[in-house]
């Protein structure tokens, strides 16, 4: 899903197709929504409510005819949002109205004018300020260009039902060899298969349109979330090929050594 709300003309709002995505509706029903509403606020002569949190946008859609979306600011949304009243959307509104909040304290941030250091105990604090946000936006991209990539292959029925077997991480891969995870983490990274980022292992870009691994996001809490990496069926015989052909590794259950006995999970 995509970002549920964003900055336009400096303001925070979101859109007719993110609340159609995120509530699980057809586009064309939401819009209806929407229209409804309008319709009863010009009834009550709320003119101006309408102008100012109702934006209405032409787009090219699937089929490249135009068709129309509407950008709503958090009142509007809460408008045609308030007769969604199923546990999961009245869970998806709460996530709505917090990125709303966290959007709306990152444009109050953008708008705080550069404070020149006067010391340079404050130079120093701004600068290593600086480098966390940018190590942080270049992990973000990173994953972003990965799960992008994940998101492309789809060029066969073969690989759509490996896609949507279990995932499996990179730990319980591990242990089909006899390793722990961290082992295996370096040794695909020094086979040229992944590298670090931060605290997440991505893959190098020519094996990320492969269809070998997913991307899941996990709240930590409302503000901050976290990016892991699980290993679809095809990436666990990516996996195993790559370590019985280069390094001569082979799973447990396929050693000489007692181990015959051993089950695949």
């Amino acid at each position: 899903m995509n970002q549920l709300v964003f900055f336009e003309n400096n303001r925070v709002v979101t859109d007719s197709l993110t609340v159609a995505e995120a509530f699980g509706k057809e586009h064309k029903h939401v819009v209806r929504d929407i229209e409804v509403q309008i319709s009863k606020l010009h009834e009550a002569k709320e003119h101006e409510f309408v102008k100012s949190n109702f934006g209405l946008e032409i787009f090219k859609a699937k089929n490249n005819k135009e068709a129309k979306k509407y950008l709503l600011t958090e009142e509007a949304f809460t408008l045609v949002a308030m007769s969604y009243t199923t546990p999961e959307a009245m869970k998806m509104k709460v996530r709505f109205i917090e990125e709303f909040k966290r959007m709306r304290a990152e444009l109050e941030k953008q708008k705080q004018p550069f404070k020149l250091p006067t010391t340079y105990k404050e130079a120093l604090l701004q600068l290593v300020e600086q480098v966390e946000k940018n190590e942080q936006l270049q992990l973000q991209n990173a994953q972003k260009d990965q799960i992008i990539k994940e998101l492309q292959p789809k060029a066969t029925y073969y690989d759509l039902v490996l896609q949507n077997k279990s995932l499996l991480s990179i730990s319980k891969i591990a242990k089909d060899y006899g390793m722990s995870a961290r082992k295996l983490n370096k040794l695909l990274h020094e086979l040229g298969v992944q590298y670090k980022q931060g605290d997440c292992w991505l893959l190098y870009a020519k094996y990320q349109d492969k269809g070998y691994t997913q991307s899941k996001t996990h709240a930590i809490d409302s503000e901050i979330s976290k990016m892991h990496t699980y290993w679809t069926q095809k990436g666990r015989l990516f996996i195993y090929e790559t370590l019985k052909n280069k390094l001569g590794i082979l799973p447990l259950i396929e050693r000489d050594d007692g181990y015959a006995n051993v089950q695949h999970r």
